[in-house]
């Protein structure tokens, strides 16, 4: 009996490892830390995880988890209140669209639309930031970061896929 409850726990864990994930780097400032070593090196893997797993498993991480550890990042990191949350809504918006268009899951597929994920979101971060608060935004930053973010993705998505493999989750419609 013991152990059923443990096997239980351990999968529930493993099963709900992406959010787990999504929340520890919001509440983290892991993307500074890596700029702090290398000048230009900033990548948003946030954005990885809400898209791949709104495109593979959007039983996992849903809308109401993307906008909360919006929320959360947006606390941690000093930012106007939604500016991230709207931000990782879109990138959610963009892959549940691709998600209903598609039927052959494939890498250049889904780094393709990645790349428009990624632009809606930075778009809709540069409108937020303008018009609703002070801060100065440098376009360079925000180019590098993006830039990383999507040279990264296909790295993200062949581990996402090996840990999917591990989970035991439930089919999407």
């Amino acid at each position: 009996m013991r152990s059923i409850n443990f096997k239980n726990v351990i999968s529930s864990i493993i099963n709900n490892g992406p959010v787990i994930l999504l929340y520890f780097l919001s509440i983290s400032e892991i993307d500074t830390y890596f700029s702090s070593f290398f000048e230009i090196l900033s990548f948003n893997i946030q954005l990885i995880i809400i898209y791949y797993w709104m495109l593979r498993g959007s039983s996992i991480v849903a809308n109401g988890h993307v906008f909360f550890a919006g929320i959360i990042n947006d606390v941690i990191m000093g930012l106007p209140m939604g500016v991230s949350s709207f931000s990782y809504l879109m990138v959610s918006f963009v892959a549940t669209y691709v998600k209903n268009l598609t039927v052959n899951i494939s890498l250049f597929t889904d780094w393709s639309t990645f790349f428009v994920a990624v632009f809606i979101s930075n778009l809709t971060f540069l409108i937020l930031i303008y018009n609703f608060s002070d801060l100065t935004v440098t376009y360079t930053n925000i180019f590098y970061n993006s830039f990383f973010t999507i040279l990264f993705y296909p790295a993200f998505w062949l581990l996402f896929n090996i840990y999917k493999s591990i989970m035991r989750v439930q089919k999407d419609d």
